[in-house]
């Protein structure tokens, strides 16, 4: 099998060269320093940035995670609000909790709507030296930039399908480009490319007849949902090799089944999604009957996850929960894994701050449950 390390690197080189065109605008052919260099942006805008890049006000879901992940977030000098709000499921912002809190609040956050952005006097007061946003269009985000008279900067950051998405790998090679931290942008591609051949090669030995059958329930998107909402390509199971039963509809969205096909399907293992936690609770003491009469809940196989959907993708928490799911599909396999000492590598990396516990806290820890006795 063709290891992802290779494919991811040749995305990562691919998407540098793309972002190394930079133009000098101020400095002449006698060596004099550039003030100024023109980047392209992931909507394909030339954007015209300072050389050095010491503030920042980040706008839009995944913005600061990914600001984070670059070890960038000192020069953030502005947050939505969304981001001080004292609430577990991001771990970037757990982990940056007090110095998030103590910015100058710069827009409301929350969606993707074309139009939300940041607001234009806080911005104006933050002084930044750019702006960077996501989900945003290019004919919008040149308006803000005309508006403001700040360079705007859209990151696309697209949806999880795998732990080396292009979309991913080119936000991580922007920022590295703008922060002059290209270092640490391809430690972290590495880091992901690493830990999904990690979660490759300790399965794909495994016979398809060896393979429990898996299943996602109340998967967390755009909110909290029922047992029914799941995915046919679920990141962590497709990083697993596993025998994800909702690949047989064939697409590759969140979907919504009927809680008749699940019972078809009858999945070995069932892993709920802890932003749906209550909901589902609330269902099952509704239907408990029919909970019971899945062979997961019948024989105690009915295990957590945490939500990696909040503000857009937490592409750390999506590993960490790939790495618990293989424990449990695999034990053999996974045996050397301590899943909370492993999260915790995971966060620390990556947002600076081993953050499991405070995670559980909002919602219950990677745990067996039995809906019965809660």
């Amino acid at each position: 099998m063709k290891k992802i390390g290779v494919l991811s690197a040749l995305i990562s080189l691919m998407i540098a060269l793309s972002f190394s065109g930079c133009v000098d605008n101020t400095a002449e052919s006698s060596g004099e320093v550039a003030k100024t260099v023109e980047i392209v942006d992931m909507v394909g805008r030339t954007v015209e940035v300072p050389a050095n890049i010491q503030r920042i006000v980040c706008s839009g879901p995944g913005c600061l995670r990914l600001v984070t992940y670059l070890q960038a977030q000192d020069k953030v000098v502005g947050v939505e609000s969304i981001e001080q709000e004292n609430i577990s499921g991001r771990p970037y912002q757990l982990a940056n909790m007090d110095f998030f809190q103590t910015l100058p609040m710069t827009g409301l956050g929350g969606g993707k709507e074309i139009g939300v952005g940041p607001y234009p006097e806080k911005v104006i007061s933050a002084a930044p030296d750019v702006i960077l946003i996501t989900y945003m269009d290019a004919d919008r985000a040149d308006e803000l930039q005309e508006q403001y008279g700040i360079p705007v900067v859209v990151l696309q950051y697209g949806d999880v399908k795998s732990f080396h998405d292009e979309n991913f790998v080119g936000c991580l090679n922007l920022l590295g480009s703008l922060f002059q931290k290209e270092e640490r942008a391809q430690e972290v591609i590495d880091f992901f490319a690493d830990a999904e051949n990690d979660l490759l090669t300790r399965t794909e030995n495994i016979s398809d007849e060896d393979k429990p059958s898996v299943y996602i329930g109340g998967l967390c998107n755009k909110g909290a949902h029922g047992i029914d909402s799941t995915s046919s390509n679920y990141a962590p199971f497709a990083a697993l090799n596993a025998n994800n039963v909702a690949s047989s509809i064939g697409t590759e969205k969140s979907v919504f089944i009927s809680k008749e096909q699940l019972l078809e399907w009858n999945p070995d293992i069932i892993f709920i999604d802890t932003g749906s936690y209550e909901l589902i609770k609330e269902d099952y003491d509704k239907s408990s009957e029919y909970y019971e009469s899945l062979g997961a809940f019948e024989n105690g196989n009915v295990y957590t996850q945490f939500p990696y959907n909040y503000y857009t993708t937490n592409y750390g928490t999506a590993l960490a929960d790939a790495y618990y799911i293989g424990k449990i599909v695999y034990p053999e396999q996974f045996a050397d894994i301590d899943i909370e000492e492993k999260a915790d590598e995971i966060y620390e990396f990556l947002v600076g701050e081993a953050v499991y516990d405070k995670m559980a806290e909002g919602y219950c820890g990677f745990e067996n449950i039995d809906f019965s006795s809660q």
